[in-house]
């Protein structure tokens, strides 16, 4: 169906002003949206044309936001020690991703913006890098790029791939775009059998399903035992509203004050810890919890450790598992509100046990999973969140006895990243010659600009 990708390439490329004013207005509370923006449109006068070194592979890996970016430190972890004379094109489409992709740099490695999904920025991010092999984070699959990928014969991996029943429903209502696409992918790495059935519907072939990359994180040690630290100075249980999205803070504080009026007794030893999602929301989130009539000590404030105050805000980046040490117990953002909810991996990895809403549809497997083992609870609103996390949190064996579950569920799932990273060897292994006959060269063809 070339005509619908040929449509698709000129309505991406008339939206290009669209996606400047965007970006602009994201950079007012996010700098990082203003730096390198002509990136995003194939424009690299600052980089000169990339040049193949043999035995050099140029590996590509796109990781959208801060948890795809995360995901994809662990396997480049296993990638380098498989490969270990490769060289990382990392992109990404976020300020926090692109922040975080920093730490995974070494010399000779390069980092550049995800290029907007028009013809003429995808093909030229793929000539001027001309990478051995793409590996896309997740979910993250564009028409464009995947067509773009299929001309340039550069093979696609998607990685630690999910996909929801949302997303399906969407994929299959657009299959004119979604399903070439899906079948024009190297290989698919599945994280669950459910992820890999829905990817299959979509028009996908699954290579194997190996789990979640996520367990293989390895906490850091540093980071942890200052959480410990603080945790031990502070004196009392401390319970964490964890990567909290829009709208969660303030069912926090009502049901915080439901909490405090039903059972002032409850709530009166327990230090509260709010850790936001967004870092542009930071100073929302102040301003919300101090009309409120709270004290609000800040963790960007923090000298020698936490101040008293009636909530300590995480207002951080990449210090999650300090977070984690420092909790409890953590409530689990994105799943009190339809959002889908946020990875708890990490938190199971530290040992700090989950109470989690009833919204975990991008985790659902994982989440269950969770629960059967014991490592955490979930509950029907944030009202019964907060009074199962206090009990819990107060409870010296009920904690410890989770803290435990959460400890060997994290440690039982580990090995997708070894796993995933042979696999993608073996497709960098068997590049040349590639030819992928999902997509014919002539969708996009040179004069689509």
């Amino acid at each position: 169906m070339a005509w619908s990708l040929r449509l698709y390439g000129w309505v991406a490329r008339l939206a290009r002003p669209l996606v400047r004013r965007k970006l602009a207005r994201r950079a007012v509370q996010e700098p990082g949206y203003a730096q390198a923006v002509e990136q995003r449109f194939g424009q690299y006068a600052d980089l000169p044309p990339y040049r193949a070194v043999a035995d050099m592979p140029l590996v590509w890996i796109h990781a959208v936001s801060l948890g795809e970016t995360r995901a994809a430190a662990i396997l480049l972890r296993e990638l380098r020690l498989q490969i270990p004379a490769l060289r990382l094109l990392l992109t990404n489409g976020t300020a926090t991703g692109r922040a975080e992709g920093q730490k995974l740099l070494l010399p000779g490695d390069i980092q550049v913006w995800q290029p907007w999904d028009d013809p003429a920025s995808v093909k030229a991010f793929l000539r001027h890098f001309r990478p051995s092999v793409g590996i896309l984070m997740e979910t993250e699959l564009w028409p464009g790029l995947a067509a773009g990928c299929a001309r340039e014969r550069v093979p696609l991996v998607l990685a630690n791939a999910r996909l929801n029943e949302k997303s399906l429903r969407g994929a299959q209502r657009l299959a004119w775009l979604a399903r070439p696409a899906y079948r024009s992918l190297r290989s698919v790495i599945a994280q669950t059998q459910d992820d890999a059935m829905r990817l299959r519907a979509a028009g996908a072939e699954v290579t194997a399903v190996l789990g979640n990359l996520k367990f293989d994180v390895e906490p850091d040690a540093a980071q942890l035992a200052q959480g410990q630290a603080w945790h031990q100075a502070a004196g009392k249980p401390v319970v964490m509203l964890a990567s909290s999205r829009e709208g969660e803070e303030a069912l926090w504080l009502q049901a915080l004050a439901q909490l405090r009026s039903s059972d002032p007794a409850a709530a009166a030893p327990v230090q509260w810890l709010l850790v936001p999602r967004h870092p542009q929301r930071f100073d929302e989130i102040v301003q919300l919890l101090q009309g409120a009539g709270l004290q609000v000590s800040r963790r960007s404030q923090w000298q020698d450790g936490p101040q008293p105050a009636d909530v300590w805000l995480g207002d951080s980046m990449g210090e999650m598992q300090l977070y984690y040490g420092l909790a409890d117990v953590a409530l689990l953002g994105g799943s009190f509100a339809p959002l889908g909810g946020q990875n708890l991996i990490e938190a199971a990895a530290c040992g700090c046990p989950v109470v989690m809403g009833p919204h975990t549809f991008n985790f659902a497997q994982a989440a269950d999973s969770s629960v059967h083992a014991g490592g955490a609870l979930r509950v029907q609103s944030l009202d019964e969140g907060l009074q199962q996390a206090v009990a819990i949190a107060t409870d010296a064996s009920s904690h410890s006895r989770m803290r435990r579950a959460a400890l060997q569920f994290a440690q039982t799932h580990r090995g997708a990243a070894q796993a995933s990273a042979q696999l993608i060897a073996t497709v960098l292994e068997s590049t040349e010659g590639f030819v992928n006959s999902s997509f014919e060269a002539s969708l996009f063809d040179e004069d689509v600009v």
